[in-house]
């Protein structure tokens, strides 16, 4: 009784609500830098795969493609993949860290409901801190499809383009070690492809792993028949 007395006091009520509103803000301070860094990463790998095209193209006009053209290409080529491969694995921590903290703020969202119900009556996020509120909170209208999700996203943009640029270097290396044009762009194809291939069964491994050992405090009610459900679900009635 006491316990339950004391949980309804107004002075328990305001420090709960300072608590919780500090780690919100917290949140979304790291969520923010997060993306903000990554993003600022993403451009500077693509400045630098830009400026190291045009770089080798100069570089082979002005040497008029002499013998030691093919060794700083290939250098420049192999400085490229090792970069963009160090972003890629920074892009896809971040983009685990994302729906980290969009979980953690479902979790939050849950607990400021259970403090006032009917103030999370305006609430279009979830309140739900497991997979399918997450995804909520990410598109509040409609259920994006996860093909759509992760087509759009900046992971398959560092992938393709680190892909690419490891297939060049390969594809370059083969050249120098005389094989022909052909097996040249045969194999930096097939290199790309795999480096592509890789990176998103990574990715999607990663994913899966995380919510696999994850336990949720708020799970979702059940498979929701349509999106609106599923928000109108999150919402928990007026006491």
């Amino acid at each position: 009784m006491p316990a339950e007395a004391d949980a309804d006091d107004p002075a328990v009520l305001a420090r709960r609500l300072q608590i919780l509103s500090t780690e919100h803000w917290g949140l979304l301070a790291a969520r923010g830098t997060a993306q903000s860094e990554v993003l600022t990463r993403i451009s500077i790998y693509l400045t630098l795969v830009s400026a190291g095209l045009v770089t080798i193209g100069l570089l082979g006009q002005a040497s008029h493609f002499a013998a030691w053209f093919t060794v700083a290409a290939l250098g420049i080529l192999a400085f490229l993949a090792i970069v963009g491969l160090l972003t890629l694995v920074r892009v896809l921590n971040v983009a685990e860290e994302d729906f980290m903290y969009a979980t953690a703020m479902n979790r939050i969202r849950g607990a400021y409901a259970e403090i006032d119900p009917t103030a999370a009556e305006n609430f279009l996020a979830s309140t739900h801190d497991d997979e399918l509120g997450m995804r909520m909170t990410y598109s509040f209208f409609r259920d994006r499809s996860g093909f759509e999700q992760v087509l759009a996203s900046s992971s398959v943009l560092s992938i393709l383009v680190t892909a690419s640029v490891t297939g060049m270097f390969f594809g370059g290396l083969v050249t120098s070690m005389g094989a022909s044009t052909p097996v040249a762009v045969i194999v930096g194809v097939v290199v790309g492809v795999v480096v592509a291939v890789l990176s998103v069964w990574y990715s999607a491994f990663r994913y899966l792993s995380v919510w696999r050992g994850y336990r949720p405090l708020r799970p979702s009610d059940g498979p929701p028949r349509s999106w609106v459900d599923v928000r109108a679900a999150g919402r928990p009635s007026p006491r």
